[in-house]
């Protein structure tokens, strides 16, 4: 099977199935960890979650952190879906979540190499975005006729 080349736009070449895996290991990863780690916020197995919300932002929130970090749970395990089913929007959902926790932590004070670690997230989650542009069919109902 001979590897397609596609132009860049510096002249260079890209190889189309190698741009292919990296839109699916993105597109992988992206489903599969926000949904585990919003899994894990009722289950408490990987850490204790509470700690990561900021005072400041608890007490913008209605309910104890602890309620907090349940809807936080939800909203990232429907985040993975999406990127599931709609990767083209789901990237750059997940990006904005990300940037959200990334502005909590340094609210924190205390988590600012995972503050940096969830900024290199948000990169690949927007890097998946872009990828789905280029990789992902249209949903049914966005086709042309």
């Amino acid at each position: 099977m001979a590897t397609q080349h596609v132009p860049s736009t510096r002249g260079s070449l890209v190889s189309v199935p190698a741009a292919r895996q990296a839109y699916w290991l993105l597109r992988t990863v992206f489903t599969v960890a926000p949904i585990l780690f919003g899994l894990d916020k009722f289950v408490g197995l990987l850490t204790d979650w509470d700690r990561y919300l900021a005072p400041q932002i608890d007490g913008l929130l209605p309910g104890t952190a602890h309620q907090a970090m349940l809807a936080v749970g939800v909203v990232e395990i429907l985040a993975g879906i999406l990127v599931a089913v709609l990767p083209r929007v789901g990237g750059y959902v997940v990006g904005l979540w990300l940037a959200g926790i990334i502005v909590n932590l340094l609210l924190v004070g205390d988590y600012f190499d995972i503050a940096l670690r969830d900024f290199g997230l948000l990169v690949g989650a927007l890097a998946l975005a872009r990828l789905a542009a280029a990789f992902d069919r249209p949903a049914p109902w966005a086709r042309r006729r």
